[in-house]
């Protein structure tokens, strides 16, 4: 068993996964070492407590997976939702050079939403007059494939690129309530393929990275998360080595618990304990994220912001994505210090009422 700080919860040791997430009707909860081969999250019994009929659950249950990618020139983040009432799929290119977004959404039926059932060998797509997206994968063999396009406003996206698994997944699930689950599976890997920005074709070198995202689980009525992630290279005990972690601030219902914070680096994951986010207001230009332990303490200095809002009758969702530099430190569970300023970052800052 691995021996971490006490700081660490021994809750945050991954155990043996389960074959199913949910068995007799209840979910299981923690940190696990593999996926999950069955997703079932709708045999939860009363996720949504007992005034909700079973035949509901599908459109409170939120699933979506994310491709986010780093190049020298550019960082991008892609996905497709399902969020139980509308589905949908975005590409959004921040350009480090000139600090400019270009940003593209489709919109489906959410029955015309695909989102794999999980990445062990699951498919994603979704497809419109405009656009279309699929994500393969294949994590069983650490592997997965984005191919997509989209044209708009913003002009014409295009991308074709493999990723290899590069460090132990982070497998968690979350408990939102007694009986309500929030599943996450994040994927470190290198990158291999090209994107297209309006004509202009960027092309993955050896600093090429990825991040997968799997998401699913039944969120509050009305929610909200803070999110802030890097990927790159950095120098470690004098070498050049891939580096990334993840920090989040949600509903868990104990942080310390459950939580999927952690550092990533090339053969490694190391836990990191739950954080705050602290912002002068919404939308203030610089973020500060930090731990009670002193592990964590970092300043984002946000360039550009992505924005989507929707507004409907039982529908409202605030939405930004961030980008922009990261400085201070992170500290793992063997004392190894890590400084990170100036490495591009990517963040959320999303509420929901649905």
């Amino acid at each position: 068993m691995t021996n971490y700080p006490d700081y660490i919860s021994p809750k945050r040791v991954p155990v043996e996964t389960p074959e199913a997430i949910v068995e007799n009707g209840q979910a299981h909860f923690g940190t696990f070492l593999t996926p999950f081969k069955s997703l079932n999250l709708l045999d939860c019994e009363k996720p949504c407590g007992e005034w909700m009929p079973d035949c509901m659950k599908k459109g409170r249950l939120t699933e979506w997976e994310a491709f986010e990618l780093h190049f020298d020139e550019g960082m991008l983040v892609s996905a497709i939702y399902d969020t139980g009432l509308l589905g949908f799929s975005i590409f959004v290119w921040f350009d480090k050079r000139d600090k400019k977004i270009y940003a593209w959404k489709n919109f489906v039926p959410v029955k015309k939403a695909k989102v794999a059932e999980q990445l062990i060998d699951g498919e994603c797509y979704l497809k419109t007059d405009a656009s279309e997206f699929t994500i393969i994968n294949d994590l069983a063999n650490g592997k997965a494939r984005a191919i997509g396009y989209s044209e708009g406003k913003a002009g014409r996206f295009e991308m074709d690129v493999t990723v290899d698994r590069l460090s132990p997944p982070s497998i968690v699930s979350i408990p939102f309530g007694a009986n309500k689950p929030l599943y996450s599976e994040k994927d470190f890997l290198k990158a291999e393929g090209y994107v297209i920005v309006n004509g202009e074709k960027f092309v993955t070198n050896e600093r090429s990275v990825s991040i997968i995202d799997d998401h699913k689980g039944y969120y509050p009525y009305r929610a909200h998360y803070d999110w802030l992630t890097t990927m790159g290279d950095i120098e470690i005990d004098g070498k050049m080595q891939k580096f990334a972690f993840n920090l989040t601030r949600n509903q868990s219902l104990n942080q310390d618990d459950y939580n999927e914070n952690l550092i990533w680096v090339e053969g490694k994951s190391y836990p990191l304990p739950p954080v705050v986010f602290t912002k002068d207001s919404r939308k203030a230009s610089t973020w500060y994220i930090r731990d009670e332990y002193g592990k964590v303490d970092l300043r984002f200095e946000i360039d550009n912001v992505f924005y989507m809002h929707m507004h409907l009758i039982a529908i409202n969702v605030y939405y930004a994505l961030p980008f922009g530099r990261i400085y201070g430190k992170l500290e793992d569970t063997e004392g190894r210090v890590y400084t990170l300023d100036g490495m591009f970052g990517i963040g959320e800052d999303k509420s929901t009422r649905m």
